[in-house]
C-alpha cells in the first residue's frame, strides 16, 4: 500500500511525542492546531509525558471516535474482554481501591473518561495482520512503545534522560504508524523524535516483528496499545 500522507513535526522536547503524534493525526483529518495548544490541554504525568488515553480522550473531546487495542495487563485483565463483558469503569474502580498505586489510580481515571466519552477498549491478539489491517483502512494509528527496545539504545536515567546501561530504566514513547508494506513485512512509522537512533528521517521502515515487540513491551511505560482516532461517521 502507499503511505498515508502524514506531516510530522519533530517534538519540541522529551516529553511531547504524544502530543506532537497526535497535532500530526488532526493534521491528516484536515484540522490544523497549535502544538502547544495540545500540550497544555493534556496534563502531564509526574514523571513527564502522557497516557494513549489521555490523547484519546483529548480527541474524543474534540468530536472524534477514538479505540483503544490495549495489551497491557498492568491495567486490564484479560478475562474483561472475554464473552459478557463486565462494567470496564467499575472494575477499573475496584481495581484502583484495591491497589491503591498512583500512576494507577491517574490512569484508571483517565480510561474512566475515555470509556465515559464514548471510547472503545479492545484486547486482540497484536499480529502484522491486525496492523496491516487498520493501516490498509487507510487510517494512521497511534502506538505507545517501548522505544528502548525500538531503538536497541540504552536504557535511560533523570528527569532529562541520560543514557545509563546499568541504572538506567526503559524509556516510553509514542509514534504514529503510516503504512504497510506487505512483501517485506514492515511498517512505516511516522517518528516525532528526530534525529533518533533509527533514523535520520521523519518516516522509516520497521520490520513487523520488531515493531510488535516494542508495542508489547510499552507495558513498562504504562502504555502498550494501539490507539486508532477518527472522524465521527455522519
Amino acid at each position: 500500500m502507499q503511505p498515508l500522507e502524514l506531516h510530522i513535526l519533530p517534538q519540541p522536547d522529551g516529553s511531547t511525542c504524544g502530543a506532537t503524534c497526535l497535532q500530526s493525526l488532526y493534521g491528516f483529518y484536515g484540522e490544523q492546531l497549535d502544538l502547544s495548544e495540545i500540550v497544555r490541554e493534556i496534563p502531564q504525568l509526574d514523571d513527564g509525558g502522557v497516557l494513549a488515553v489521555q490523547l484519546g480522550c483529548h480527541a474524543l473531546q474534540r468530536g472524534y471516535q477514538a479505540r483503544i487495542y490495549t495489551y497491557n495487563l498492568q491495567m486490564f485483565d484479560p478475562t474483561w474482554f472475554q464473552g459478557q463483558r463486565p462494567d470496564l469503569s467499575a472494575k477499573l474502580a475496584d481495581q484502583a481501591k484495591a491497589k491503591n498505586r498512583r500512576k494507577l489510580g491517574i490512569a484508571t481515571e483517565a480510561y474512566r473518561e475515555f470509556l465515559s466519552l464514548g471510547g472503545r477498549l479492545d484486547m486482540l491478539d497484536l499480529t502484522s495482520e491486525l496492523l496491516a489491517e487498520l493501516l490498509e483502512a487507510g487510517t494512521p494509528v497511534l502506538t505507545g512503545l517501548s522505544a528502548t527496545w525500538l531503538y536497541r539504545s540504552s536504557r535511560e536515567i533523570g528527569v532529562d534522560p541520560q543514557e545509563d546501561d546499568v541504572r538506567g530504566v526503559p524509556q516510553g514513547h509514542f509514534v504514529l504508524l503510516c503504512g504497510w508494506e506487505q512483501r517485506l513485512r514492515r511498517v512505516l512509522v511516522a517518528d516525532p523524535l528526530r534525529p533518533n537512533p533509527f533514523s535520520k528521517e521523519p518516516i522509516y521502515a520497521v520490520d513487523a516483528d520488531r515493531l510488535i515487540a516494542a508495542i508489547l513491551l510499552g507495558i513498562v511505560t504504562y502504555d502498550a496499545n494501539l490507539l486508532v482516532i477518527q472522524p465521527r461517521k455522519a
